[in-house]
């Protein structure tokens, strides 16, 4: 009787044994899948917006509708749960995003150079008719295809693509399962867009991003959802043209 009470309990423990040895030795990323979400916005209004200059990587300021746009995005997303605030360091998105920090008691998280605008090199500063005027072929094929076209002195769309994409892989790597707020501009969350859906840049004009517009994204187990796309419902509208 002695022998076979002594071989149940050896049975018994050599099979915890083996359960504990397979939970220690199970991947943490099998055990349970953790999903990462971005929120991701543009910047409020600008001057350079509502003249329709190139802006690019200028370091413009938000005018006065910018502000109330960013007041009003910082009221919307008060009550979610966001772990961290990353930004352009560009002013009119870093105070974007530092009202919405400041909107749940929080800082950001640090600035990424990754995240400016597009430089559009010889074109800053100017109108685009003005620039339209001077070079009406090239300016024209910008405006229908920009991922085939190099603006003098300025960026590639694919340049862009793909320092917005880094310093978005960056984000996830460092904050897995955590919820990310990012303040950045139209042209690289548009070129970002492209990227993580795995379609070309050729459906870049596909995208529009208007001002405090809510873009999220989740990211889990190598696979990106785009879960919500130029959202400005907290400005009272569904979209830009919307009469009130």
């Amino acid at each position: 009787m002695m022998r076979k009470g002594f071989t149940g309990i050896s049975c018994l423990v050599a099979g915890i044994m083996f359960l504990l040895c397979l939970v220690v030795t199970m991947p943490i990323g099998e055990a349970k899948a953790e999903v990462t979400r971005i929120i991701l916005v543009r910047h409020g209004q600008t001057d350079y917006n509502v003249q329709d200059l190139y802006q690019g990587s200028l370091d413009i300021p938000l005018n006065e509708t910018g502000l109330m746009q960013a007041d009003m995005l910082a009221e919307s997303i008060k009550e979610l749960p966001i772990d961290v605030f990353i930004s352009s360091p560009l002013e009119r998105a870093y105070v974007t995003t530092e009202k919405c920090a400041k909107a749940k008691g929080m800082e950001i998280s640090y600035t990424d150079p990754r995240l400016t605008e597009i430089s559009y090199g010889e074109w800053e500063g100017r109108t685009k008719k003005e620039v339209s005027k001077e070079n009406k072929e090239l300016a024209k094929k910008w405006k229908k295809e920009p991922w085939n076209t190099q603006i003098p002195g300025g960026e590639t769309l694919q340049q862009l693509q793909e320092r917005y994409r880094a310093a978005i892989d960056d984000a996830v790597e460092r904050y897995p399962g955590k919820t990310i707020f990012i303040g950045a501009h139209s042209k690289g969350n548009m070129a970002l867009m492209c990227s993580i859906l795995g379609i070309g840049l050729d459906h870049y004009l596909q995208f529009k991003q208007d001002n405090t517009c809510i873009n999220v994204l989740e990211y889990k187990k190598g696979q990106w959802k785009l879960v919500l796309l130029n959202s400005i419902a907290h400005t009272g509208k569904l979209y830009k043209s919307q009469k009130r």
